[in-house]
């Protein structure tokens, strides 16, 4: 099933030009990402409590379309790289009133103890794993 962040911006997240600056996009991929992790029952604050982080290695965004305050953005993420220890995330953003593209993004992060040393889910955390692993075969992405 697809899930689908909805977002209000705020009049304080935009530019002297009364677009969004362009830095507030990251913020709102992690916000979705978040959401989207606590429908899944694997959020953040679950991970970290048995020790399990997941550090961002690289986000990559293209900006398409603009939005400005009042607007409401959709924010789609899905798994379409994930291999235990990284996985890489792709985030579809529209307009929700044009339903025009508004950013084109993608987010890499890797799976860590509290010490930042990597951990491979597979071998340490079977049950997340294999949430994740599923989330990817929802997209007919896994391997």
């Amino acid at each position: 099933m697809e899930f689908k962040y909805e977002r209000k911006i705020n009049y304080y997240e935009t530019d002297k030009m009364g677009i969004v600056h362009h830095s507030n996009y990251i913020r709102f991929l992690e916000e979705a990402r978040c959401r989207w992790m606590d429908y899944q029952d694997i959020s953040m604050e679950k991970m970290e409590e048995i020790g399990l982080t997941i550090p961002t290695l690289e986000i990559y965004c293209k900006y398409k379309y603009h939005v400005t305050s009042g607007d409401i953005i959709i924010i789609i993420p899905k798994i379409i790289e994930f291999n235990g220890v990284r996985m890489t995330i792709s985030y579809k953003v529209v307009d929700k009133k044009t339903g025009k593209e508004v950013i084109e993004a993608e987010s890499k992060h890797c799976f860590t103890d509290k010490t930042l040393k990597p951990i491979n889910l597979k071998r340490k955390y079977e049950e997340i794993y294999i949430k994740f692993h599923n989330l990817m075969e929802n997209y007919g992405l896994s391997k």
